[in-house]
């Protein structure tokens, strides 16, 4: 299979905010959320940012030393599901991976009824971190995420007993 190209506003190949450890995050351009106050804002038109093989992303995160995961970001990573999860796929041995969504989980169960891409990407996640960002309940104490309506979710368990299973953070 020929890599695909996903489109991105940018990669951090060492950060320590995006997750626990040293992290890779792939920040994916397009949103529609528009959330008020967004940190990132430079990544919601869909026709901007760059393309780039995904297995160069992929090539580049095992040629990183000293990683504790990967994070996809953005924008809003689930309007790219099919190169979000080619990529995890092929990192997911050696890797944790979380995701940022504005999106809820159970929005993302919904989707992925019509767009099998979402549920193969949500499957390879270790962490979602779900819900829009709300600026009315920005909070600085937070750890990973921005307001405090956003959730910290483990993926495999939620899916396995059909309920939302939350991290805990402590």
């Amino acid at each position: 299979m020929e890599s695909p190209q996903i489109r991105l506003s940018g990669i951090i190949d060492e950060s320590v905010v995006d997750g626990p450890g040293i992290r890779y995050v792939i920040f994916t351009q397009g949103c529609k959320h528009n959330c008020k106050g967004c940190h990132n804002p430079n990544t919601h038109d869909e026709n901007k940012g760059y393309l780039k093989l995904c297995d160069d992303i992929i090539n580049d995160i095992n040629e990183t030393k000293y990683l504790s995961g990967v994070t996809f970001s953005g924008g809003e990573p689930f309007l790219q599901p099919d190169k979000c999860a080619y990529i995890a796929k092929r990192i997911k041995k050696e890797y944790n991976i979380i995701a940022y969504t504005g999106y809820l989980n159970e929005q993302l169960l919904e989707l992925g009824k019509t767009n099998q891409a979402i549920i193969d990407f949500l499957s390879q996640i270790d962490i979602l971190v779900d819900g829009p960002f709300i600026l009315e309940q920005k909070s600085l104490d937070l750890k990973f995420k921005g307001s405090k309506n956003q959730r910290m979710i483990l993926v495999k368990q939620s899916l396995c007993e059909n309920k939302v299973i939350l991290y805990d953070e402590d």
